[in-house]
Formats: structure tokens, sequence, C-alpha cells
């Protein structure tokens, strides 16, 4: 039958209680109208704020910003490079006399040279070819560069260039001469200030007067085929020692 909820007109006897909820009836079901979707909603009505005063906020930079702006400025910075310091160019240096003539020599071993060198002998066929005494004398010890081991003293390629010609300006003052022989690269550089390209070439350097640029003996050695080169810039200059003899 249905039936959900039954209520006796009168009070039972030996009955369990009512329960007052069920007397109670229930509120009808409202049910919303349905809007077809073209039917446009009706339009809200404006909300009105209440008028308030706008608050301005200054920015402040954070301790985070002010870090950051100062590395962007500090790698912004120019960089200075740092100057790398030059080594101290090695060399040793042996001066000697012939006739009118000073020959500064690099030494090929570094040492001192001895009578059966091969590089003295060629040294002295030199010497005849140009019409000079073929036994020249050693003056004083080989100038070995760099000066010192240790030590904060200069030791650079100027440096090294002041003392050589510092060196050679006081031996010509002893005794002058009509010409200079720079034989060998450290030669030609630190007392002639000049390069290989200067070989077999005249040149006036102040305070020695005329110099002659060679290659080194040992290089002479080891390429033969220089000597010709060295015959040839020598005739040019024979005559000024020879008139020098004469």
């Amino acid at each position: 039958m249905q039936v959900v909820n039954w209520l006796p007109r009168t009070e039972l006897p030996f009955a369990a209680p009512s329960r007052p909820e069920l007397m109670e009836m229930p509120e009808p079901l409202v049910v919303a109208p349905v809007v077809p979707a073209s039917v446009p909603a009706p339009a809200a009505a404006p909300v009105v704020a209440p008028t308030e005063r706008v608050k301005i906020e200054v920015p402040r930079p954070s301790l985070a910003s002010t870090r950051t702006n100062a590395k962007v400025e500090e790698d912004a910075a120019p960089v200075v490079a740092k100057s790398v310091p030059v080594p101290p160019p090695r060399f040793s240096l042996q001066l000697l006399r012939a006739g009118r003539c000073l020959l500064l020599v690099e030494l090929p071993t570094g040492e001192t040279f001895q009578t059966r060198d091969p590089a003295y002998l060629l040294l002295k066929d030199m010497l005849r070819a140009a019409g000079l005494p073929d036994s020249p004398q050693i003056i004083g010890e080989p100038v070995r560069w760099p000066l010192l081991a240790r030590g904060t003293m200069d030791q650079g390629p100027e440096a090294a260039r002041d003392f050589v010609q510092g060196f050679l300006s006081a031996r010509l003052e002893d005794a002058p001469c009509v010409c200079v022989w720079l034989i060998g690269l450290p030669a030609v550089r630190f007392a002639g200030e000049a390069n290989a390209e200067s070989f077999n070439r005249e040149l006036q350097v102040e305070g020695l007067g005329s110099v002659w640029a060679l290659p080194g003996l040992e290089l002479l050695m080891e390429e033969p085929q220089r000597k010709a080169d060295v015959w040839q810039a020598m005739r040019r200059l024979m005559a000024r020692w020879k008139e020098s003899n004469e």
C-alpha cells in the first residue's frame, strides 16, 4: 500500500512514545524555471564601491637588489690586465780585439773559447779572410746574462741591453776602434738593437759608432751557405780596417 508513516488517532496502550519530527510537514520543493539559451541574462546592477583614498607606495630597494646592483657595476667596471713578467734572456758573450776591430762574439757553449774549438777555428778563418790578425786578444771575462740567479733586480731585455752597451762603451773609451763586429743574435740584439734581419749589414749605434751584424758561429757551421753572404758584406767593409792597419 506504499504507507511510509502511520499515526494512530488515539494513544495506544503500551505503545512507544511518538516522535514529534514525524508530524512536521516538509516544505514544498521549488523548481527554478528553465531559461532558453537565446534569452540573454539580465545585467547585474553596477556595484558602486565607496570612494577610497588611493595609497601610493614608494618602492624601497631591498638588500638583495642593492647587492645585485653592486655586483653588476663591479662586473661592468673595466678589467685591468696584469702585466706578465718577461723572463730574463740568457746568453754568453766574449769580447775580443783583432787589430783595430772589436769583436763581441756569442759563445756557442756558454764557455770561453778553447784553441781547438770548431767555432774558434772558424773565427780565425774569418779574421784571416778579413786581413786581420787571426789570434785575437781576449778582453776580460765573458758577459753572462742573467747576472744573478736570484734577487729582485730587473734582468729583463731592456736591462740586458743597457748593460751590454755600457760594457762596450767603456771598452771603446779605453781603446777606440774603427768597427765593432757583433757575431751572433744576442750580440746583435742587445748591443746593436737589431734582429736577425740585420745580418751582414753595417749599423750605426749611438755610443758605439759603426757596427757590423753577423750570424753566429754555430749558425754558420750549421748553414754553410750563409758564408757567401758574409764574404760579400766583408768585401764592402774591408777597406775601412785595412786603411787603419796601413
